[in-house]
């Protein structure tokens, strides 16, 4: 990384040490929305961290990119989840946008004065996103859209969706009739009319953040907001966009993983038993030993994959595979935490129990991680090698 990558990642650093690890149990336990903390991410510039010259000040390498959404991560996986879909649509964007789609949303999206998010998921639908219902029929120079969304992070608070739909119900393969529509929602100016954000869905974890149902009911859309103005192109743009997810998503796992590791340490350090601190008990200490292990293993598949993505490669199986080993190394590293605490990782005093809510969520989301192994696999006999 850059000098300039790395004085940033330390300055985010020491934000979350400062401002956001003494407060978060506070504020996540409330599920209240993190207004403050996000106004100080906008200040910082993580929403533009993926947008140049001349439309962001600061681009930073994916590498950087994923170190930072760990550093975030660490402090509450939340914040991290809240520029997520947000540097996908802006990637999606700078590869595809037309010059006027640029010139029209990145700025904003630079400052996070625009926020954006992307809208896959369908109810019954689940991975099977060649099978979606949400349909968008040209008429004159608008395209009617019809349909419902489900489990959009930062619907009520984003004023650009990225929304995958049909725009040729006929098509054969079926994925050459899906396009990518960018809606305007206008949350502030009365809202896009035919458009509902239904409700907001309860969650285990990944608190403070709404994650919501969308409906569209005749909602009308400008034809300029086909992405990159052709249709039928939004399924391949799309899956582009997600290994730049994927990366996402395991790095938020690594942030977990790691606040996990951390707490564990620093309580095997303080707690004593049998007239010694705990981690010089064998059991406690093996358990220590691995959650590094496996922790810096998953960093470096991430940073491996994130590597592959800016070379202009294809990366679906380097992130594929980030995504599915990161993931679990997070669920087991909050786990172990939860074991190495005992009571106290049960208690809602303590991190640890955020920590075993939050990480199931990186084994579902952004595919789950049973499609990330037919991923993994099916990229693996195209490629026909595993050498580097």
């Amino acid at each position: 990384m850059t000098e300039e990558e790395r004085e940033i990642i330390a300055v985010i650093r020491d934000w979350i040490t400062r401002d956001v690890r003494p407060k978060v149990n506070e504020v996540e336990h409330a599920n209240s929305y993190p207004e403050e903390w996000i106004e100080q991410m906008k200040q910082l510039g993580i929403f533009g961290l993926a947008i140049p010259e001349p439309w962001g000040d600061t681009a930073l390498s994916t590498p950087a990119y994923c170190q930072i959404t760990e550093e975030l991560a660490t402090g509450w996986m939340t914040l991290a989840g809240a520029m997520g879909g947000h540097t996908v649509v802006s990637k999606l964007l700078l590869a595809y946008g037309t010059d006027e789609q640029k010139d029209r949303y990145l700025p904003r999206m630079a400052t996070g004065e625009l926020r954006a998010t992307m809208a896959l998921t369908e109810p019954g639908g689940g991975s099977d996103l060649q099978a979606m219902r949400t349909h968008a029929r040209r008429d004159g120079d608008d395209y009617v859209v019809n349909g419902s969304k489900m489990w959009i992070t930062n619907a009520r608070r984003s004023g650009l969706i990225a929304l995958l739909c049909k725009t040729d119900r006929e098509a054969d393969p079926p994925h050459r009739g899906i396009s990518i529509l960018l809606v305007e929602t206008h949350p502030d100016d009365g809202g896009l009319a035919g458009f509902t954000v239904s409700r907001d869905l309860s969650k285990l974890g990944y608190k403070g953040v709404e994650t919501c149902e969308l409906s569209f009911d005749g909602a009308r859309v400008p034809a300029s907001a086909l992405l990159g103005g052709e249709e039928g192109r939004g399924f391949a743009q799309m899956m582009r966009g997600l290994e730049v997810g994927r990366l996402q998503v395991a790095s938020r796992a690594l942030g977990v993983a790691r606040a996990a590791l951390e707490d564990s340490m620093r309580y095997a350090t303080e707690r004593e038993t049998f007239g010694k601190p705990i981690w010089k008990h064998q059991a406690v200490g093996n358990l220590l030993a691995d959650m590094a292990t496996e922790l810096e293993a998953a960093r470096q598949l991430t940073q491996h994959a994130a590597r592959r993505y800016d070379s202009g490669e294809r990366a679906d199986l380097e992130a594929g595979m980030a995504k599915l080993f990161a993931s679990e190394v997070g669920l087991r590293n909050a786990t172990s935490a939860l074991r190495i605490h005992g009571g106290y990782g049960y208690s809602t005093e303590f991190d640890v129990e955020r920590y075993f809510r939050d990480a199931p969520l990186m084994i579902v989301g952004e595919g789950t991680n049973e499609i990330q192994r037919n991923v993994i696999v099916g990229q693996l006999m195209k490629r026909g090698t595993v050498a580097p």
